[in-house]
């Protein structure tokens, strides 16, 4: 593709594919971000029926654990 201006772009493409010591720190984050926005979409988008059920279930899941400990 060096006839339409990308060769500067396949040329980093190629220097850029080895992993070096750190890489893959940003996307921790971001994969820790996109879980939580996934989740609250979820949630968000449940019927309030079972929103009431989740809601049971957590309450009666902490009063247990509380017991226990």
């Amino acid at each position: 593709m060096v006839e339409y201006g990308n060769a500067v772009d396949q040329g980093s493409k190629a220097a850029g594919q080895g992993s070096g010591v750190g890489s893959g720190g940003a996307d921790l984050g971001a994969g820790a971000v996109n879980f939580v926005n996934d989740t609250v979409d979820q949630v968000a988008a449940l019927p309030p029926g079972m929103l009431l059920l989740l809601a049971v279930v957590v309450l009666a899941g902490l009063y247990f654990l509380r017991r226990a400990l």
